[in-house]
């Protein structure tokens, strides 16, 4: 655990520049707005360790997959976001002396991520040579005008003499990745002028499109233009003003941004940053602040949650929101969420299943259906992909990737791209978890009956009947738990093939007749898929009362992680990965993993003797887990292991509790916070029979929390005091919830 910022409601705030946790600091402070966004670097070069990182959505590059000993059915490619373009370099020079804050004398140092308006703001004092100058910096992605990069750096002479400042503002195409694979660069220039670069990324041997960048500049500034200059891969202009003590002087950097994935051609590219930058050119700074700052209060009025009476809890809870809303706002269906996201190369910037198991519930609940049902279309769009992925394994039907910018898997490890089959599991459970939240069943009983066909006819295939125990069985699998490669019968794995095939009939049910004649389903499959369902091995214990993870887990030497010596955590640093497969440490949730999905499917017992046996084994050491352990453990009333559990999640990357933070944050549990809050303190659920219901408790730290919810039409608020829970209908029609199982009646 280690804390480099302040805790502040609305802030990421420090007066510290921590060279040692430089990229740390540049993790936490990142920005985004959905179709771009960058770590938190500063603009001018910086000599000491950083980890330059500037992305833009839906743009990647398929790296030749390297294995020492190649596989059939690997992928060919390893797909990875990549570093755009420069967009926002600026260096300074004082004096004809170049600014470096790695080197330089600095003072008053300030670094500020102001969440509530998504704003990154910088200041410092600088002496060089006699010469003292304040800069301040000011940098947001507009959500109003979603290609708009806006910089603003004013600089101040608090000296005694004069001082000459010169900015020297650049668009910069030499660019690479740190990941070792890119020992080459990957933006060719097709075009450069003073204003702008129209970049394209190399040729690949794949076939995947080519990306196409285009970065048009203009400023806003007092300043006097001395130089410009057009080199191959950048392209530059040097702005210059003689301060005198106490003078003032500012620069307004702007770039318009867009890629070819949303215009064909060079020439659309090109009108396309002119109109727009023609556009905004008519709109001053403040108006452009002021309508991305509107855009934010919306979002924050919807899906803010309040908590009173711990800052450390309110910040953590903020800064989850804040990442996920950086990352994906919903309106682009061919767009996804990367468990980096903006932040980091980590994961290659692709879309794994994270996205349905913890990010769906949340979007449900802060923003309106068709955000999620946007991506659920994103996994239709790709079902094409999904066909490849299951031939190529000798197998029927569609397998949806482990990793995807396209639907076609491009991951390299086997044990995780080709054992980890779960996600097809995982991936009907949305379609489930969508339907059973909106309502809605036009997505189920079209696109949704073709995805989970075609995901049945994998199952039905990937199964094999054991002849000698009369059951079905998996083996050669990886479940959640990825600290256990290529097991047999893993509980999780089983359980979402069995009950996908169970609500795929079930569907099939209801489809029309005509989408179940494009779904050309015989019925020979039909009772195939029943005869799974009814005979489909779930390893139990009697002796322990307990769902097995795996066969063969039990014979493991078990010990809690409280038997592990304190320097040797985590394990996944300080262990071999023999030693840790050998191990009874379990990375995430897996087994708890499907209790958490079916939670109203299961007694109090058997969630109680299954939390009870495997959290305590359970190290964290993914970013996803505490949050189902939270909500589990609320669920138990274990409400001490759900608060420590919460605070972990919540503030997983605010306080590095895995150590991994400063490649980049973990967009994708940021969801933790809500769902450790959501259905854990305030046990929201939503019930097969459309029933929302709440069973709230008040952390004993805390003096109250609140929190709205979108669900079928309507907003609602909850608020949790001391005194007992309180529930307000902010729009829609009236509901009848339940609270403690009794009804209550929303006006």
């Amino acid at each position: 655990m280690k804390r480099i910022f302040e805790v502040a409601p609305w802030n990421v705030v420090t007066h510290k520049l921590d060279k040692e946790n430089k990229r740390l600091q540049e993790s936490l402070t990142s920005l985004g707005n959905g179709y771009m966004g960058m770590r938190g670097n500063f603009e001018e070069d910086y000599s000491g360790d950083s980890l330059p990182g500037i992305y833009l959505a839906g743009v990647w590059y398929p790296d030749k997959t390297r294995v020492g000993w190649w596989k059939n059915g690997y992928p060919d490619y390893f797909g990875k976001v990549i570093n755009a373009v420069n967009f926002i370099k600026m260096n300074f020079l004082i004096d004809g002396s170049k600014l470096d804050l790695y080197t330089d004398k600095i003072s008053d140092f300030t670094l500020d991520l102001d969440m509530k308006n998504a704003k990154l703001n910088r200041s410092f004092v600088v002496e060089k040579d006699g010469s003292k100058v304040k800069f301040n910096f000011e940098r947001f992605l507009s959500v109003a005008q979603k290609e708009l990069s806006v910089q603003k750096v004013s600089f101040e002479n608090v000296g005694d003499k004069a001082v000459d400042v010169k900015v020297i503002s650049s668009l910069d195409a030499d660019v690479k990745n740190e990941d070792a694979n890119y020992d080459e660069h990957f933006w060719q220039v097709l075009e450069i002028t003073e204003d702008g670069i129209i970049a394209e990324t190399k040729p690949n041997d794949f076939g995947t499109p080519r990306f196409t960048s285009g970065m048009q500049v203009s400023y806003v500034t007092g300043l006097k233009e001395v130089d410009h200059e057009v080199g191959k891969l950048e392209t530059s202009k040097t702005f210059e003003i003689n301060l005198q003590p106490n003078e003032v002087g500012s620069l307004e950097k702007r770039v318009i941004v867009v890629t070819s994935r949303d215009y064909e051609s060079v020439d659309d590219i090109r009108d396309a940053m002119e109109g727009i930058s023609a556009r905004t050119a008519k709109v001053d700074y403040d108006d452009l602040l002021s309508a991305h700052e509107n855009v934010w209060a919306d979002r924050w009025n919807q899906s803010d949650i309040k908590i009173d009476g711990d800052t450390d809890a309110q910040q953590g809870m903020r800064f989850n929101l804040f990442g996920l809303f950086t990352t994906y706002s919903g309106e682009d269906s061919r767009l996804n969420i990367g468990p980096k996201g903006f932040t980091g190369e980590k994961y290659g910037g692709a879309t794994y299943w994270d996205t349905e198991a913890f990010c769906i519930p949340v979007y449900l609940g802060v923003s309106q259906p068709e955000v999620t049902r946007n991506l659920l279309m994103y996994r239709y769009n790709q079902l094409d992909g999904a066909y490849i992925n299951a031939q190529r394994q000798g197998l029927k039907g569609a397998l949806y990737p482990m990793v995807t910018f396209n639907g076609i898997e491009c991951h390299n490890e086997w044990e995780i791209t080709f054992e980890e089959i779960h996600r097809n599991g995982d991936i009907a459970f949305a379609i489930y978890n969508y339907t059973r939240y909106t309502g809605d069943k036009s997505f189920v009983l079209h696109e949704g009956s073709k995805m989970l066909t075609e995901m049945s006819r994998f199952w039905a295939d990937r199964v094999h009947y054991s002849k000698r125990n009369e059951q079905y069985m998996i083996h050669g699998v990886t479940g959640p738990d990825e600290y256990e490669n290529n097991v047999d019968n893993n509980w999780y794995t089983n359980l979402l093939a069995r009950w996908t095939l169970k609500y795929t009939l079930e569907i099939l049910g209801e489809v029309s007749k005509d989408q179940f004649a494009k779904l050309a389903v015989t019925k020979e499959e039909m009772a195939h898929w029943q005869d799974i369902v009814d005979k489909m091995y779930l390893p139990y214990d009697e002796d322990l009362g307990i769902f097995v993870q795996h066969d063969g887990f039990l014979d493991k030497d078990i010990e809690p992680v409280s038997a592990i010596p304190e320097d040797q955590l985590p394990i996944n640093q300080n262990w071999s990965w023999d030693k840790i497969l050998r191990s009874p440490y379990i990375k995430q949730g897996d087994v708890l993993q499907g209790i958490w999905d079916f939670i109203d499917d299961f007694s109090d017992r058997e969630k109680k003797r299954n939390f009870d046996f495997y959290e305590p084994l359970t190290v964290h050491e993914s970013s996803l887990s505490p949050a189902i352990h939270s909500v589990l453990a609320a669920d138990l009333h274990y409400e001490e292991k759900a608060v420590a559990l919460y605070e972990r999640t919540a503030r997983l990357d605010l306080d590095n509790y895995n150590n991994d933070t400063a490649d980049g944050l973990h967009i994708t549990s940021m969801t933790g916070g809500w769902l450790a809050m959501v259905q854990g303190f305030a046990g929201m659920r939503v019930h097969d029979d459309g029933t929302l219901s709440y069973k709230p408790f008040l952390p004993k730290k805390w003096n109250s929390y609140s929190f709205r919810q979108v669900f079928r039409g309507r907003v609602i608020e909850v608020t949790v005091k001391e005194a007992g829970p309180e529930f307000k209908l902010v729009s829609g029609d009236p509901l009848q919830i339940n609270v403690y199982d009794k009804p209550l009646m929303l006006k």
